[in-house]
């Protein structure tokens, strides 16, 4: 028994010492194993293997990037009758145009190029906006702004909104709104805390007359395209603040107090309209954005309130009443002193939105031209032969108008278009839209293959927009296309 426990302690010790062995054989070729691998790894990255024998070249030189926009070259070949003729012959005669009237004219000498039914009353649609924002440019300061201010009430707990005509004041907590630059309510509401007001009353008698133009429609108020036209509004009086075509408020003087008083923790049913005393004592106030800075507004997104706003600040310029009628007035009045034939227009509203105004495309083109002229000393043209009025100071004066609007495939109303199919003319036609059911209009400039700018008057009725649109794009991607010296 002792001598086989011997063995078996014996054996189990030799097992033992073969594991040993066998462990330590693995380990010294596991070792070896990875000392060749670690070899074949780092042998090759010598300094001749590094690169392959390939040369690397030095790092570029630091490029300045300096964009700009250079003008249109002063020796650009001058466009013919003929070149322009033969250029549109094609596209002008679109069937899908329906009753279609244009101009189209040479803006450094002012002579048209071609024109077809251009003393033709038409329907603008927001064309008309060129004719609103001209106007505003000659009778306003562009950096004039509208104040809307907050007074003492009739009694120690009740404050007055004296509306003024912004509808761009925001609500939201971050100031954020649809408009940028906007004035924030809450800076209005930071004047009355802490003054014990409990009644909020809306002042909006500024504005007189009725709060819907002729011509437009009641659907238009959910549909997103307006408001109740009055002097003081949160976002364009849209419901929801950052959506563009967002159903409107039928009621948005009175919203803006509300919300106010929301602000101010007071109960909603304590704001009513009403009007504020004289010399009443002022407890806040807040200011839009520059003039310049809405018309762009406006102009690139086709903003019908903001249109109506300012055709009314035209009305204020003028000691007329701030009303449909006197906007109109005004606009009319302003564009007539300054030398333009407005022969067969008849407008309703400021922002085209009426069914009823009526705008021959030469109106329409002849401001455009004038507003691309040369800015030069003023020249008389003989009669006949000449799209604009004189030039030099009033060109000046309207030359702003150029950058109020939308670039084709790119910005606001435009920015859709010339996008898909021939985009010839994106990035290089400038043009206010216009579109209702019945209407659609487009006019700018743009410039052609010669490197000469033209300016253009395309207006099409009878015709839905979806039909008409593409076929006003034709025309104006024509001229973009066209060497018509």
């Amino acid at each position: 028994m002792t001598g086989g426990n011997n063995r078996n302690t014996g054996d189990l010790a030799a097992r033992r010492r073969r594991r040993t062995r066998l462990w330590v054989g693995l380990a010294l070729a596991v070792l070896v194993s990875m000392v060749a691998s670690v070899a074949l790894i780092v042998q090759p990255w010598t300094p001749e293997f590094e690169h392959g024998g390939l040369t690397v070249a030095a790092p570029p030189a630091p490029v300045t990037v300096d964009p700009k926009v250079d003008p249109a070259p002063s020796n650009a070949a001058a466009p013919s009758r003929g070149g322009i003729e033969a250029a549109l012959s094609r596209v002008i005669a679109n069937p899908e145009l329906g009753a279609f009237a244009g101009q189209v004219t040479d803006a450094d000498s002012g002579a048209v190029l071609w024109s077809g039914g251009a003393d033709t009353p038409m329907i603008p649609s927001s064309t008309l906006k060129v004719l609103t924002t001209a106007a505003a440019l000659l009778a306003l300061p562009a950096d004039s702004r509208v104040t809307t201010r907050v007074v003492a009430g009739a009694a120690p707990d009740e404050a007055v909104l004296v509306a003024a005509g912004d509808p761009t004041i925001t609500a939201r907590p971050d100031g954020k709104g649809y408009y940028p630059g906007a004035a924030k309510l809450a800076d209005l509401a930071a004047g009355l805390r802490g003054r014990g007001i409990d009644r909020i009353v809306v002042d909006t008698s500024v504005y007189t007359g009725p709060t819907m133009a002729k011509g437009w429609e009641p659907a238009d108020i959910p549909g997103g395209s307006i408001a109740p036209l009055e002097p003081v509004m949160i976002d364009g009086g849209r419901l929801d603040p950052l959506v563009e075509y967002a159903p409107r408020s039928t009621t948005p003087a009175l919203d803006a107090g509300r919300q106010l008083a929301a602000q101010l923790g007071i109960d909603p049913a304590r704001v009513e309209l009403g009007t504020a005393a004289p010399g009443a004592a002022e407890l806040a106030s807040v200011r839009s954005a520059p003039l310049r800075d809405r018309l762009r507004q406006l102009m690139v997104w086709s903003d019908n309130v903001l249109a109506e706003t300012v055709g009314r600040e035209v009305a204020a310029a003028r000691g007329l009443p701030q009303s449909f009628d006197g906007a109109a007035t005004a606009v009319r009045t302003v564009l007539t002193e300054a030398g333009f034939d407005l022969t067969g227009v008849s407008l309703h509203d400021t922002s085209g939105l009426s069914v009823d105004d009526r705008v021959p495309a030469r109106a329409l083109a002849a401001v455009l031209t004038t507003a691309a002229a040369p800015t030069g000393p003023a020249t008389v043209k003989p009669a006949g032969t000449s799209a604009k009025p004189e030039g030099g100071a009033l060109a000046a004066k309207l030359a702003p108008l150029l950058d109020t609007l939308p670039v084709a495939g790119a910005t606001g109303s435009l920015a859709s278009r010339y996008t898909g199919g021939d985009p010839v003319g994106a990035g290089w036609i400038r043009a206010k839209t216009g579109t209702l059911s019945v209407a659609s209009a487009l006019v700018g400039y743009v410039l052609d293959r010669d490197g000469r700018v033209l300016t253009f008057a395309l207006m099409s009725n009878d015709r839905p927009p979806e039909v008409s649109r593409p076929a006003l794009d034709a025309i104006a991607g024509a001229l973009r296309n066209c060497g018509c010296s």
